[in-house]
């Protein structure tokens, strides 16, 4: 039976990061995917010529995924939406002041509420990011923002940049810094050929460095003695001998699959997860009834949506691709309702759009993330070691010091190789993604 230095569970974003880290530093690693594809949530589907992500996908500029895709010289052409869009509000739609001349035209506030408006940004920029982590976005909120449609928008700008609906726990400080990102000339950037180009991209890297990925291999158990890890047992009873695991499955997953975790660490993080989900429609169109309509953001309801191909090449026949969404916070909502919901949503954007439709595809409860930072956590970070068990590490957007979505991903992913490679199971200051040390 080989050995490997380490095994890493799941082929999605986290776990093939986290086999080039390996891979970098000389160290064998085996990536063990339970689907028959990889890439997880970052999947792309190609339905009739339209590529579809799973659920909205956007990279943000300067984050930490960002910085470490360019480090390994990766390929992602597309582009960055524009600010101007609209505003959905008590059913009507409105000007989104989202730029200085849709502010000044915009009906949903007066002159008093727009000068307002642009203090809120001025704080924004200048939010201690750090020193806001303990405490709600909603309380930070509802101390600073006077105004009440101000703070709708304010609502509906944290829920689009972080696709978390929870301001009574989520944490301000991350989700101000993310918002700072977002409201950023080209900070939000679609790219060309969906996720899956991501995926396909660190898969090739990931196997020149001579990382084995095996996809369709479920891992059962993380096995360990003594306090030590010393590998996995698959599901078909494979056993696979390793001095170190990286789990990037969710906190319930990674429980589940290890022996006595109730007395470690992964009790804990499992027991004081916030998972956020989405109901999520994706459409190919053949024609966009509404042309000038390309981006509109839910104020008084959970809503977002945008035309995804306008900057970004998602489409091998013409077809016109646009993403609809609605945060559903911790889940729970009724499959059909949401459905409908997002149906009406197009047909105030763009009536008629049913006669336009190419392809289609609705996820009515997909998971955003399985844990970001909020307020309520017995310890605010999450990993990269589990403390209890020498060689076991987690990654994953859940396994957050700070970052959210894809950039807690990539920074996650980062910890645990680095601890893995270094052996210094003490270590645990975040790594600079950008050091490439």
């Amino acid at each position: 039976m080989r050995r490997y230095d380490a095994v890493i569970i799941g082929g999605g974003l986290a776990g093939l990061i986290a086999a080039i880290e390996l891979a970098e530093a000389g160290k064998t690693a085996l990536v063990l995917e339970k689907s028959g594809k990889l890439g997880g949530r970052a999947m792309t589907v190609n339905k009739n010529g339209a590529l579809f992500n799973l659920g909205g996908h956007a990279l943000y500029a300067g984050g930490e995924a960002d910085r470490l895709f360019r480090r390994y010289g990766l390929k992602l052409t597309g582009g960055s939406p524009a600010a101007k869009g609209t505003a959905i509000w008590n059913g009507q739609l409105a000007p989104l002041p989202g730029d200085p001349l849709s502010l000044l035209s915009s009906k949903l506030l007066g002159w008093l509420g727009k000068g307002r408006l642009v203090r809120l940004l001025l704080k924004i920029a200048k939010a201690d990011d750090v020193g806001l982590r303990a405490v709600s976005l909603r309380e930070w909120a509802e101390r600073e923002i006077g105004d009440p449609m101000v703070r709708h928008i304010f609502y509906a700008l944290c829920r689009t940049a972080t696709y978390t609906q929870d301001p009574d726990y989520q944490s301000a400080g991350p989700a101000l810094k993310q918002v700072r990102r977002s409201l950023k000339a080209g900070g939000v950037k679609y790219v060309d050929g969906g996720w899956q180009s991501i995926v396909d991209q660190l898969r090739d890297k990931a196997a020149a460095l001579g990382v084995r990925i095996h996809s369709g291999a479920s891992v059962q158990e993380i096995r360990h003695e003594r306090g030590a890890t010393i590998g996995v047992r698959c599901a078909d009873g494979a056993e696979i001998a390793a001095a170190a695991v990286i789990s990037t499955a969710s906190p319930a997953a990674t429980f589940a699959m290890t022996p006595g975790a109730e007395g470690t660490a992964l009790r804990r993080w499992k027991e004081e997860a916030r998972p956020m989900y989405a109901a999520s429609l994706d459409l190919a169109l053949r024609r966009l009834p509404t042309a000038d309509r390309h981006l509109a953001i839910g104020l008084d309801r959970p809503i977002f949506f945008a035309h995804h191909s306008r900057v970004a090449r998602l489409s091998e026949n013409g077809t016109i691709v646009v993403h609809v969404m609605k945060y559903n916070g911790l889940g729970g909502q009724d499959a059909k309702a949401d459905e409908r919901q997002l149906e009406q949503t197009m047909s105030l954007l763009h009536p008629g759009w049913e006669k336009e439709v190419a392809a289609r595809q609705y996820l009515p409860n997909i998971a955003v993330v399985h844990d970001y930072p909020h307020i309520g956590r017995t310890f605010p970070d999450a990993g990269p070691e589990v403390p209890e068990i020498r060689g076991l590490c987690v990654a994953g957007d859940w396994a957050s010091h700070g970052e959210l979505l894809v950039d807690a991903a990539a920074a996650s992913a980062l910890r645990a190789a680095r601890l893995v490679a270094t052996g210094d199971w003490r270590l645990r200051e975040a790594v600079s993604v950008g050091s490439g040390a």
